[in-house]
């Protein structure tokens, strides 16, 4: 069918023509980097070529299976018909078991009010920014920083604003270029730490100083701590934690730490110590009212995830440590190569020393994967400035598939 001027040719039942149906903007510049390009992968597949996926963070595709107890428990809540729909802000037990976890293991108080459960952490970010962002509003972000943060600032009408992160300091923010960044329009800061696309892990001091920044202009924290339990340095420390009366937009979910990645379940939280975001908080919650409710028989397993056994996670840390340490030090041998070390995720976001030999990173990501079918991110789909001339990649897999893949990329860096 032959779309002019961004119309669709529309027609009734009988074959009559109404007009022409107009596309929005605002969808047709979406972007999501981690998946389109996949589409590249998918055509030298149907060539016969093998390619090796090191795009998507999902651990459930490699040797991290969902604990059997979490299986379990969604067959036994299926069976028992937990299958109606779940109140809109999530089930009762969850939003408690949450606060448990929080208090547990991050150092947050909440209240079960104060959570709100989701379908992943992506519709948490969707309920968050469009209940804050309006036309012409700016959001400051990481740089790089994880797409779906300023592809909805985008949606609504807003501006990301990237801060600058630290390389050479392991990816740590610059509150300094942060501060500078600050406008009238500025309408929150949104923090990802542990950090995707760069696998750092924030020292406590600098999430003080953010907190410190944002309180100075009364602006609300946005904190993704979806990785809260995949370090393997120094401590996580949660910028609820240490936020004092700053209020703070929570951001974690089930996909990662409990590998859960298809199941699709989030929350969001509001730490607001002086009651100055009931506005928006109501507001998330009249969102969360009108897609209905997150699925009520997950909800019920992801109880178990949290009050059931936790042994699968040291185990899995133990596991992508030594894939990390792998990783890192082969980029760091490899010619035209340098990578910081992660401290948390799994994730390492490498430097092309030379990038302009490709053109672009992107340039340099497709030319790999046609080449040699490893297939990663181009760092420009993370940040056009900061994640500029580099890539990321996840360590997920075992070792093996990670020698053969780092094997083909020394190849080709050596060859180009």
């Amino acid at each position: 069918m032959k779309v002019l001027s961004g119309r669709m040719p529309c027609n009734t039942p009988n074959g009559s023509w109404l007009g022409m149906v107009k596309l929005t903007e605002r969808v047709r510049n979406i972007e999501y980097a981690i998946r389109d390009v996949v589409v590249h992968a998918k055509r030298l597949e149907k060539a016969g070529r093998k390619v090796i996926y090191l795009n998507i963070g999902d651990p459930v595709k490699y040797d991290f299976p969902t604990p059997q107890h979490i299986k379990g428990a969604l067959i036994e809540a299926v069976k028992g018909d937990f299958n109606w729909y779940a109140p809109s802000e999530g089930l009762p037990e969850l939003r408690e078991a949450v606060c448990e976890k929080e208090k547990k293991y991050n150092r947050v108080d909440l209240s079960p009010e104060d959570v709100i459960v989701t379908h992943g952490v992506s519709e948490g970010i969707q309920m968050v920014m469009a209940a804050l962002v309006e036309p012409g509003a700016e959001v400051l972000v990481p740089g790089p920083s994880y797409p779906p943060y300023p592809a909805f600032i985008k949606f609504f009408g807003g501006k990301p604003v990237a801060y600058r992160t630290v390389e050479e300091a392991g990816w740590q923010p610059d509150v300094e270029d942060m501060a500078s960044k600050v406008t009238a329009k500025t309408c929150g800061i949104v923090v990802v730490n542990p950090n995707n696309p760069c696998g750092a892990l924030y020292e406590e001091q600098t999430i003080k100083d953010i907190v410190d920044l944002a309180a100075q202009h009364g602006l609300p924290v946005f904190s993704d701590e979806i990785y809260d339990r995949i370090v393997y340095g120094r401590k996580f420390t949660s910028t609820s934690a240490v936020a004092g009366e700053t209020p703070v937009i929570g951001l974690n979910g089930f996909s990662k730490t409990y590998l859960m990645t298809g199941w699709r379940l989030g929350y969001v939280y509001i730490h607001d110590p002086e009651g100055k975001l009931g506005d928006l908080k109501q507001n998330i919650e009249k969102e969360a009212r009108i897609r209905l409710s997150a699925n009520t028989p997950m909800q019920k397993a992801a109880v178990a995830a949290l009050r059931g056994p936790q042994d699968h996670i040291p185990e899995m840390v133990e596991k992508l440590r030594a894939r990390r340490d792998y990783v890192w030090r082969r980029f760091n041998e490899m010619k035209g190569l340098s990578c910081a070390k992660p401290e948390g995720a799994f994730y390492v976001f490498p430097k092309i020393e030379d990038v302009s030999r490709w053109g672009s990173d992107r340039d340099f990501a497709l030319s790999l994967l046609d080449e040699t079918g490893v297939l990663l991110v181009h760092g420009s789909g993370f940040d056009t400035v900061y994640g500029f001339s580099h890539f990321r990649m996840v360590f997920l897999p075992p070792l093996e598939t990670l020698e053969e893949a780092l094997d083909r990329l020394e190849k080709f860096m050596a060859k180009n």
